[in-house]
């Protein structure tokens, strides 16, 4: 009886090996690779031990573990990876644990070896006769065994019973409780009775199936291989009680999941049908997909929501600079849900330009919240199916988007985002849009019904987002049922703000730049953000960030470098050339020429409106892409300058004696809308009167026939496109005075806003 202190424990999940054998173990644990690293450093030996319960993650105390294990060493390492380590083992002895002392990372015990007992008389021969006996009915069955390890034993004049026990078992005997019942046993006697006891109860098994395959061969005929092979499988059912079991399970499921009372009487209809059923029909399997589907989706499972405003809005600050509409929204709702106790309210919708964070504050509201975040992306679905899902008589049918999210939720309150809810299309599968009326709508929501499910489902307490670039291409319908809140483009001091706070801390991470490598001050990134970028959002500014980053990390893996400086002055060495030198600043005071304001789906934009006289018989060429809309505009404009000709001294015989071409440059970008209208007249105005446009002022605003500036839309878009650019001076509809507060204070503050009432004060102010 030998004693070892301090070995490390190998916890074996459902397996072990006897002594005396050399074993190949594969260790992926932690804990488990931890063990075997300790031994390597520590002589070799550690004590190989399996778990009561295989299926346990991890040994929480000593009692998960059998008290009874082998001492073992490695003899060598056979490969070693980050996800498991694979060593050649000698078994030893069988040992006993005297104290084990478990730890997070390690566990370790104090053993001592087993001393085994033999009479070594004829009762022991007789024993090992039918022992061997036993081996060789069974091999005839099964092939796998090796029958000339055994055999050596049989040829040796002076047997070692121990060992020949161990062999066997550890060969032979493959169910665990019997081979740790065979380990404790320290009787040669006892140890060969046991085994001979496992086999014959393996044989025993053996005729079952034998009895089952002829039970199934008597009632077929020959050549039916098709129908035995499914006559076999329901024998094979009914010997085991398979589709009892079956049945049990979705009972206990639909028990379980917590469904309403008439999703539950559907759901046992289907079980019903399903029993009645062979199991290999096409049928059943099309009822079990539905019942597992009916089991595994969310019913009353539901999180519980931190209503903590103060941490809500640190959790906003943290995430996003600016965007302050949003984030008092969100508060708002989260008070609403502190007094109410529910969800109150209609379906909040982000619209805005690319890049300016609205998916990325969804993120940041189910954070806050304590929810489970899930996104859609709507973008380019055209099959009504896909919202809806499909109905459970065509092949493959499956449930729609909005079901498939809410089990993959696991609980029936998460924050699912609807992304680019306005890219859906529809063509002659359905409407995607007409499906998302009833999942955005709080009155009808509570009882949303998938095609696949045929059953009614609450999605009243899921907090649905939608993220769009315009709202154009929404039904009116849906677009009813939401709240739409605007996000603009950012204003370069907000840019500066987010690539100091965000961006760059972002991207030095992504490309494994230690902190504290990098500085740019607040000037370059203004630079970059002026002449490298020309955008609503900040994707194109995080791209040049990463830019630099990439140029950083080259020099701080070929230099001896830790610290890299970038400033305004060497911008160019990590960026290139600047691309937006050209469009920069003022333009000269041009005859013919003005400077608009447009608005795109990615922000707001300066157009350049060009006009040139020619003599010619008073014809008028439009040119640019221009849409229906722009080229009426046009038109507007020079029948308003020939009627105020007499007012600015024009000779009204000119007009016809002159051809006027109207061109907006960037021709291969379609252009539509009303807005360029006094643009336009101001162009004409100046062609035909000789005077100068100032390049210091930019514009916007439909014109009448009578004069009269009409408001326009998007107006801080454009006011920020023309402070991007330099311009300082706008002039603007008088209507349009009441969007000002909407545009930040810092534009508002160094931007000249001039309210045009009539087509004389934007003369006034644009003509020089």
């Amino acid at each position: 009886m030998t004693q070892y202190d301090n070995l490390p424990v190998l916890a074996m999940r459902g397996n072990f090996f006897f002594p005396n054998i050399r074993a190949k173990v594969e260790v992926a644990r932690d804990i488990s690779r931890n063990a075997i690293k300790y031994a390597l450093d520590n002589g070799g030996k550690f004590f190989m031990v399996s778990q009561l319960d295989g299926v346990k993650s991890l040994p929480n105390s000593a009692a998960d573990l059998y008290q009874v294990g082998v001492v073992a060493e490695i003899a060598s390492v056979e490969s070693a990876t980050s996800e498991s380590t694979v060593v050649i083992t000698r078994t030893l002895e069988a040992a006993k644990v005297v104290n084990m002392t478990m730890g997070e990372k390690l566990i370790f015990a104090s053993v001592q070896t087993l001393d085994y007992t033999c009479q070594n008389n004829s009762e022991t021969r007789a024993w090992f006769d039918e022992t061997i006996k036993c081996i060789t009915k069974l091999a005839d069955i099964d092939k796998n065994i090796k029958k000339t390890e055994i055999k050596n034993f049989t040829n040796s004049p002076d047997i070692d019973y121990l060992a020949f026990t161990n062999l066997v078992a550890n060969e032979i005997v493959t169910r665990l409780p019997f081979r740790q019942a065979i380990l404790e046993d320290t009787s040669i006697e006892s140890r060969m009775e046991r085994i001979c006891v496992y086999i014959e109860g393996e044989l025993e098994l053996v005729k079952v199936e034998k009895r089952i395959a002829n039970r199934v061969k008597d009632q077929v005929q020959d050549g039916q291989k098709e129908y035995y092979l499914r006559e076999q499988m329901k024998a094979i059912s009914a010997e085991l009680g398979d589709d009892a079991n079956e049945k049990q399970d979705y009972l206990d499921k639909i028990k379980a999941s917590g469904m309403p009372e008439e999703v539950a009487n559907k759901a046992n209809k289907e079980l019903s049908r399903l029993a009645k059923m062979s199991p290999t029909s096409p049928d059943a399997a099309v009822i079990r997909n539905y019942l597992d589907w009916l089991c595994d989706v969310p019913w009353s499972k539901e999180s519980v929501d931190n209503k903590d405003l103060v941490r809500a809005r640190q959790i906003l600050d943290e995430d996003h600079y600016g965007l302050e509409k949003i984030k008092d929204r969100i508060i708002e709702y989260l008070a609403v849900m502190q007094l109410t106790g529910k969800l109150n309210g209609p379906i909040l919708c982000f619209v805005g330009p690319p890049g300016v964070g609205k998916t990325s504050i969804v993120k940041s509201i189910a954070r806050a919240l304590d929810r489970k975040y899930l996104r859609v992306s709507l973008g380019g679905v055209r099959d009504e199916a896909e919202i809806r899902g499909h109905r459970r008589t065509y092949v493959g049918a499956i449930p729609g988007k909005i079901i498939y999210m809410m089990k993959q939720a696991g609980c029936i309150n998460p924050v699912l985002l609807l992304d680019e809810i306005d890219k859906m299309g529809k063509d002659n599968r359905g409407d995607p849009a007409s499906a998302m009326l009833e999942v955005l709508d709080p009155e009808q929501n509570f009882s949303f019904t998938d095609h696949f499910m045929e059953v009614p489902y609450d999605l009243s307490k899921v907090l649905f987002v939608c993220t769009a670039n315009a709202t154009d291409d929404i039904p009116e319908p849906l677009l009813d049922r939401m709240e739409v809140i605007e996000l603009s483009g950012y204003t370069e001091l907000e840019k500066v703000e987010i690539a100091n706070k965000f961006l760059l801390k972002k991207n030095m991470a992504l490309h494994g730049i230690p902190d504290g490598a990098i500085e740019i001050s607040d000037e370059t990134y203004g630079k970059i953000v002026e002449r490298y970028t020309s955008e609503s959002g900040v994707r194109n500014l995080e791209r040049q960030i990463a830019t630099i980053c990439r140029k950083v990390a080259l020099k701080l893996v070929s230099t001896k470098e830790t610290k890299i400086t970038v400033t305004p002055d060497n911008l160019r060495e990590f960026l290139g050339a600047e691309r937006n030198r050209d469009e920069m600043g003022v333009i000269p005071d041009t005859v013919g020429s003005a400077r608009g304001l447009a608005w795109t789906r990615v922000g707001g934009v300066t157009l350049n409106v060009d006009a040139t006289l020619f003599q010619g018989k008073g014809e008028v060429q439009l040119t640019g892409n221009l849409g229906d809309v722009m080229k009426e505009s046009a038109r507007t404009a020079i029948s308003l300058v020939k009627s105020l000709a007499d007012e600015y001294g024009i000779d009204k015989s000119v007009f016809e004696k002159t051809d006027i071409h109207i061109h907006v440059p960037e021709g291969a970008i379609p252009k539509d809308g009303p807005s360029a209208g006094i643009t336009m007249a101001t162009v004409v105005m100046s062609a035909f009167s000789g005077k100068p446009v100032s390049g210091k002022v930019a514009m916007t605003g439909e014109i009448t026939l009578r004069g009269k500036v009409l408001p326009i839309g998007g107006l801080r878009e454009k006011t920020l496109a023309a402070y991007r650019i330099g311009i300082r001076k706008v002039i603007i509809p008088k209507d349009n005075e009441r969007d000002l507060e909407e545009i930040p204070k810092e534009v508002r503050d160094n931007i000249q806003f001039v309210l045009a009432e009539d087509i004389a004060t934007v003369y006034a102010n644009a003509l020089v």
